[in-house]
């Protein structure tokens, strides 16, 4: 096989393999997922909530409250209430959002974004879908790993407080 036929067929096979990437990302908890419709969800959040969840827009860095919160509790999806970080992965990136080291067991789900023309993993919470933020590889020990998540896309709980239901 010469260098043109090699190159035509790794080009077809990415054509087959990037569009499997981007409409499947992993999921480590499809049981349970909740499917909403985008018109659903709008009347459910406050618009800035379902832009970022909904629409992968993102909050102006610095303009979350909980940016600094340090109480013990749990941060949990703003859209489907479900428990995506605990307060004691929580850390201080200096980025300007809300930032973990760790995220709960299976709750969220990720996948590639070429947005800025260059790759980057997006996360998600894996029952609703809704777009939390990106991890990066400058995080402090043990994983080693930053979750940047979007203010709005979460809410705090203190430990003290009954965790909501999980929204229907």
């Amino acid at each position: 096989m010469d260098r043109r036929q090699s190159l035509k067929w790794l080009s077809g096979l990415s054509a087959f393999i990037l569009p499997i990437i981007a409409h499947n990302p992993s999921r480590a908890a499809d049981s349970g997922k909740l499917q909403k419709t985008k018109a659903e969800w709008s009347t459910l959040l406050p618009a800035p909530a379902y832009r970022v969840l909904f629409e992968d827009d993102t909050e102006r860095a610095g303009s979350s409250p909980l940016n600094q919160e340090k109480r013990d509790g749990t941060f949990i999806c703003a859209a489907c209430q479900l428990p995506l970080f605990d307060s004691s992965a929580k850390y201080e990136s200096g980025t300007g959002w809300p930032s973990f080291w760790q995220p709960l067991p299976d709750a969220i789900a990720t996948r590639t974004d070429f947005k800025l023309f260059y790759p980057r993993t997006e996360y998600h919470c894996s029952r609703c879908g809704g777009h939390q933020g990106h991890i990066f590889n400058d995080g402090p020990p043990p994983t080693g790993k930053r979750y940047c998540n979007n203010g709005v896309a979460l809410q705090f709980v203190p430990r003290n407080e009954k965790l909501p239901a999980l929204r229907g």
